[in-house]
């Protein structure tokens, strides 16, 4: 890119090289929300070209969702067997981070060439770095003007600003899933899941942790489940502080200092390493949405109608973080999801819409928190006649052969018409049992559907008869 100078104005105009490439839709981002995309289109006879500005394969392959649980995986034998140790289980077992990091990335390093060789292919044309838009059917990537029938923006996400002096020693979630040593004292800022995750596997790893919040945690889970899930993990040393907003962080020496509000007055808190947990907004400012007459939100998000379509730009779709949907929470399945329904609607015209019930949700701390439907406080909110039934269950069969303290649920079902409304679980395997619950909630199961089936046993599912 190079500048230009117009009367007083310094305009910045990209280099083209060589004659314009046309395709029928251009993908923007290689992760859950636009491989789908561009993989159908692609089968369909379309030609397709994708534009990615991260290695391709999207945050939950390669900075997300897999490796983190690669780590969690770890973590929870850690925990388990320390739990069992002296109850028919004795040695010692740690985890050993440089071994785990490389495992870790043994899932992670293919990814990137997997992925583009796969598109290629299937004739799909690959770009990388960072893309703007010139005109609405208009988008320049690698120096190379290209136009395109459709777009479909599935950039995803980043780190929200903090806003604070000193942000440039804060690290992000990537950067810890790629630590060759674990530092001794951590930091977290936020107490959302990232900052739930990390906190528990690098306190089973022998990090001390400090976790930095605003206020109630995990809002959009269930108070009381949540209130136990804190408790917990204080129970692994890890401080967790509610009520702390960071004020800075600097570096002094060799050590970094943050200084956040506690108790009405300023306190230093002293680290090796400092990471953000502290939300994401949408990846779209660099894409000069405007000039292809898309309209975003004030997050960023490009707002959309029931297809997935930009309200403003009937070329361009969006898919997962990128997007503002009524209803869809920023996770991986949703956005696939959504690019099944964009892939659809782009082939046939506009025929599918988003179908957000019985999403469940996961925090991968250990045990985890997991919740699919209304929270108690959401179906009151709507004025809804519910039974809510929740109970500690540590002492059940499930949850005492492994000795797991931290174990409860809370179940929503609306009076009349018996049908679940919400679940909400806490303990051993609960991420697998939530999925039962969302089919029910999806396709309209009632409490007797759940508690009339017969499970196996002894299994965690077969607890949800005693939970509805």
């Amino acid at each position: 890119m190079k500048k230009v100078k117009s009367g007083i104005a310094t305009l910045n105009v990209v280099s083209i090289i060589g004659p314009m490439e046309r395709y029928d839709v251009i993908v923007v981002g290689t992760g859950a929300g636009g491989s789908g995309v561009a993989t159908r289109c692609a089968t369909a006879g379309w030609r397709v070209a994708v534009a990615d500005d991260e290695p391709y394969g999207g945050t939950c392959m390669l900075r997300g969702c897999d490796p983190k649980k690669v780590l969690v995986s770890a973590s929870e034998l850690v925990d388990w067997h320390r739990r069992m140790t002296g109850q028919g289980v004795s040695g010692d077992a740690r985890l050993d981070w440089p071994t785990l990091m490389r495992f870790k990335r043994s899932f992670t390093e293919p990814v990137p060439r997997r992925q583009e060789t796969s598109y290629r292919e299937l004739g799909i044309a690959t770009y990388h770095g960072v893309g703007r838009f010139t005109r609405p059917d208009r988008f320049v990537v690698e120096s190379k003007e290209l136009e395109s029938r459709f777009f479909v923006i599935a950039s995803g996400a980043r780190p929200a600003p903090l806003g604070i002096p000193g942000e440039e020693h804060v690290k992000t979630s990537t950067d810890f899933l790629e630590l060759d040593a674990l530092p001794r004292r951590i930091a977290l800022i936020g107490a959302g899941y990232i900052a739930f995750e990390f906190a528990h596997i690098a306190a089973r790893a022998g990090a001390s942790v400090v976790m930095l919040g605003r206020g109630r945690p995990l809002k959009q889970f269930d108070s009381d489940l949540v209130a136990r899930l804190v408790e917990h993990t204080r129970s692994l040393n890890v401080d967790v502080r509610l009520s702390s907003p960071v004020q800075s962080v600097e570096r002094v020496g060799s050590e970094l200092r943050v200084k956040c509000w506690a108790r009405g007055q300023e306190e230093p808190i002293s680290a090796d390493l400092v990471v953000h947990g502290a939300g994401r907004i949408p990846k779209t400012s660099e894409l000069d949405l405007a000039r292809a007459d898309v309209r975003t939100n004030s997050g960023g998000a490009v707002e959309v109608n029931d297809w997935l379509q930009s309200a403003t730009n009937p070329r361009v779709y969006a898919t997962g973080d990128a997007v503002a949907s009524a209803g869809a929470l920023p996770l991986t399945p949703v956005a696939g999801h959504q690019g099944l329904i964009v892939a659809s609607n782009l082939l046939h015209g506009n025929n599918k819409k988003p179908d957000y019930r019985g999403v469940s949700s996961v925090v991968f701390t250990t045990p985890p928190l997991a919740a699919v439907g209304l929270t108690e406080e959401e179906a009151r909110l709507q004025g809804l006649k519910v039974r809510v039934k929740s109970e500690d269950t540590r002492n059940w069969l499930s949850n005492r052969r492994v000795l797991e303290t931290a174990a409860m649920y809370k179940t929503i079902t609306e009076d009349g018409t018996n049908r679940i409304l919400g679940a909400h679980l806490l303990g051993p395997h609960a991420e697998e049992v939530i999925n039962l619950f969302a089919i029910a909630i999806r396709n309209n199961l009632t409490a007797t559907d759940l508690s009339d089936m017969i499970y196996a046993y002894p299994t965690s599912g077969s607890d949800i008869a005693f939970m509805v």
